[in-house]
């Protein structure tokens, strides 16, 4: 929600801004460099309100998540029960302005998999923003950056696909242990936004 006070002082800025614009008081004489040099002023200032404003959005926006998901680790997590590929989950949680949950750590790799438990029982897995696409056995996140944490289950000798299987799921059934998948495979997955 917009804080009120904003809107007045939108209002009353563009009204400023659109009174000086007009011509000049017959009572004194115009003063043309100072009247730009006031407008470029106010527009210096509904541009630095229009950008509190889409803030204060985002905000809103990220508490709305919080409130649906869960809050670790300076982030947001949210587990969307809808099935899709990898891919197109990623797309999704970038539209929603996160991306696919990266865990960093044992205790975010945790968090996530109880997070998972709780929200979706009886699901098997998700998918993480963890692939080696690009180059086959060098695991990146989705903003390409190298993962230095890794949690495969070492007991079904994961990772194992080759190039055939590239992105990387948390199994529920394996305690939270990493499964390599085909990346087409239709899966649930989880989002995660960071805190300002």
């Amino acid at each position: 929600m917009v804080r009120p006070g904003i809107v007045f002082l939108l209002v009353l800025s563009f009204g400023l801004l659109h009174h000086g614009s007009g011509r000049p008081s017959r009572t004194r004489k115009a003063e043309p460099t100072r009247q730009t040099a006031d407008e470029d002023d106010v527009k210096t200032q509904i541009a630095k309100l229009w950008l509190e404003v889409n803030s204060l959005k985002e905000m809103q926006a990220l508490q709305t998540v919080c409130l649906r998901g869960i809050k670790a680790h300076k982030k947001c997590y949210l587990a969307v029960e809808e099935l899709k590929h990898y891919h197109e989950a990623n797309e999704d949680c970038i539209a929603q302005g996160g991306t696919l949950a990266t865990p960093r750590d044992l205790n975010e790799n945790n968090d996530l998999r109880d997070y998972a438990q709780r929200t979706s029982p009886g699901s098997k897995d998700f998918w993480i923003g963890v692939t080696d696409i690009v180059k086959e056995g060098q695991y990146v996140d989705v903003n390409s950056m190298p993962i230095t944490y890794f949690n495969w289950d070492r007991s079904k000798k994961q990772p194992t696909g080759g190039k055939r299987e590239s992105c990387v799921t948390l199994s529920l059934a394996s305690q939270g242990k990493w499964h390599d998948e085909v990346c087409r495979s239709l899966k649930k997955y989880i989002c995660e936004y960071l805190i300002p």
